[in-house]
């Protein structure tokens, strides 16, 4: 892109001397609260509900908030530059959309215009195992832009060279392993409306198209859906893996892999070992368990352990530029974007998602930039005040 990320608010100001304001919210913290008033219980509460009571959630948030950034002042951030190197890959800047399946519950065009809007920003889509659209029509909607695959990682070993397989020949460069989530957690919010879209053939996309998968009904899918649904959740996850089966990843997929999930530093140096290329920090956003460090409190220990061997990612909390400033000072070399864009896409689809993404790195352009950086190179704990002892 031409200028700065930063010029986006004068295009809003310059809207409004027609008399044009945004349609979304540009303090990307209240979408939630927008999406709560305009999507059902159902659909909202998966997106934005946490394992248990919530605390891990609200920790990411308190652990984000608790370090302020330190400006200096009178140093040259004219000419700004957002674009890292990530995976040996160029971005124009150090942010991807994290995997959320099922994204039919929050608008019709679902993870396609998601993708879509990713690309026509040149930031790299990740897209979720448990997407209501195929992988390679995701694909398609995107050309030649940069997507990522997450892989929930199956119980069948056939299904998991299957998508793979399917994932590489449809352009996929980044292979990302969810590891946390080797069972569902407890989730009051969808347990008090008893919503699971799974259960209702949503999120299986990628399966149902499987020919892996399918060779394991009795019947098509469309004969017998609630068998290939129960085939699914049989599969879906596999509480029974460990450190040495990642050797079979490795030997089906020949990009970078990324390890979601990771807190512990230790487990952080076990995926180097094992060759991977990266770690994300995170806790699934506090989805997953309740009562676990925030991952902005992980995400140093990590980054100090593997930092110079592996790229360490952040996601779980990030919700403005200057939440980006932040975890690529304490470690990160990029975040990923969760929630807030589900909310763009629910409110407003593709535009939706757009927004949210300009919003985000416009703010993060300034943020740089009133904090006296010229770009994210250089961030570093000096940048920030707040620590823990």
């Amino acid at each position: 892109m031409t200028g700065h990320w930063a010029d986006f608010q004068y295009e809003i100001y310059l809207n409004g001397m027609t008399g044009a304001v945004p349609r979304l919210p540009t303090d990307l913290t209240r979408l939630e609260e927008v999406t709560e008033r305009r999507l059902g219980p159902g659909p909202f509460g998966y997106v934005a509900g946490s394992a248990g009571d919530g605390s891990t959630a609200r920790a990411n948030r308190a652990a984000l908030d608790r370090r302020r950034i330190v400006p200096r002042m009178l140093r040259d951030v004219h000419g700004r530059d957002l674009s890292v190197e990530l995976l040996g890959r160029r971005l124009p800047a150090p942010l991807a959309l994290a995997p959320v399946g099922v994204l039919s519950i929050m608008h019709p065009g679902a993870e396609s215009a998601a993708a879509r809007a990713a690309a026509a920003r040149g930031v790299p889509y990740i897209l979720s195992s448990a997407s209501s659209t195929p992988m390679e029509q995701v694909a398609e909607a995107m050309g030649d832009s940069e997507r990522w695959f997450q892989l929930y990682w199956p119980k069948d070993p056939e299904v998991t060279r299957s998508f793979l397989g399917r994932a590489r020949a449809s352009g996929y460069s980044v292979l990302v392993v969810t590891l946390d989530t080797p069972l569902l957690s407890w989730r009051p919010r969808d347990l008090d409306q008893a919503y699971l879209p799974f259960l209702h053939g949503v999120g299986t996309a990628n399966y149902f198209t499987d020919p892996a998968f399918r060779s394991g009904l009795a019947k098509p899918v469309a004969e017998d859906p609630n068998a290939a649904v129960m085939h699914f959740v049989g599969m879906f996850a596999d509480p029974a893996k460990t450190w040495p089966d990642l050797a079979f990843l490795r030997e089906h997929w020949d990009g970078p892999i990324v390890l979601k999930g990771i807190l512990h530093p230790d487990d952080a140096r076990r995926a180097a070992e094992a060759g991977m290329d990266g770690v994300v920090v995170s806790n699934h956003g506090g989805r997953q368990l309740a009562g676990a460090v925030a991952a902005a409190d992980a995400l140093p220990h990590v980054a100090r352990a593997v930092g110079d061997r592996l790229a360490v990612l952040f996601d779980s909390g990030i919700r403005t530029g200057a939440d980006v400033f932040k975890a690529l000072a304490l470690g990160a070399r990029a975040v990923l974007l969760g929630r807030p864009y589900a909310y763009g896409l629910g409110l407003d689809g593709q535009a939706g998602v757009d927004h949210v993404i300009r919003c985000l790195l416009a703010e993060f352009d300034l943020t740089l930039a009133l904090s006296g950086h010229a770009g994210p190179a250089g961030l570093g704990a000096s940048d920030l005040a707040g620590e823990p002892a």
